[in-house]
């Protein structure tokens, strides 16, 4: 008998309705050429911890109440060393990203084994450093623009996923909150 898939809740921070089509044209220009799964653009507030879906909901809208609206600003392209983290736009870890994300990992009760590190990640995948650095210059050739590219945070989500589906066709948006409102 195969054992249930395991469920965790991640909360992903929205980009603004205005950036979202660019960020998805340019992930789109990514992987037709690298390949990967397609997902929904959003930076990671809090990675996958393992809640009810009750409680999930209940943990996030506890964590947005009080929380406003902040500014994130891209430094550049960079790549990473896992599937996650392929290639992506790394933000500036301001005090409002790290404490928006910190405020909702003590809510949901996530623990990290890492710093957190602000970014939109734009290809998934388990490329070589050699494939990893064409990507990164196919990224600023599409869109040359980003390096310091400012834009506002004002909605957050909370996502339903199956951290070992590479497909990323299981992730589920369960519930979002507009910030300076919930």
């Amino acid at each position: 008998m195969e054992s249930p898939p395991k469920i965790a809740y991640c909360v992903f921070a929205l980009p603004p309705d205005d950036l979202a089509p660019r960020l998805t044209s340019l992930m789109d220009g990514l992987r037709s050429e690298f390949g990967g799964p397609q997902f929904v653009p959003h930076v990671t507030v809090v990675g996958p911890v393992g809640l009810t879906e009750d409680d999930a909901v209940s943990k996030f809208r506890d964590a947005c109440d009080g929380l406003k609206a902040y500014a994130a600003t891209v430094e550049r392209v960079a790549t990473g060393t896992f599937f996650y983290q392929c290639v992506y736009l790394l933000l500036r870890p301001t005090a409002e990203v790290v404490e928006a994300s910190d405020r909702c990992s003590a809510r949901l009760g996530y623990k990290s084994q890492t710093p957190y590190m602000p970014h939109l990640s734009l290809l998934y995948g388990d490329l070589t450093d050699e494939e990893k650095k064409k990507a990164q210059e196919k990224a600023n050739d599409l869109d040359g623009s980003l390096n310091g590219l400012g834009f506002l945070i004002s909605r957050l989500a909370l996502y339903k996923i199956d951290p070992d589906d590479k497909t990323c066709t299981s992730w589920e948006k369960i519930d979002e909150c507009t910030l300076g409102t919930c």
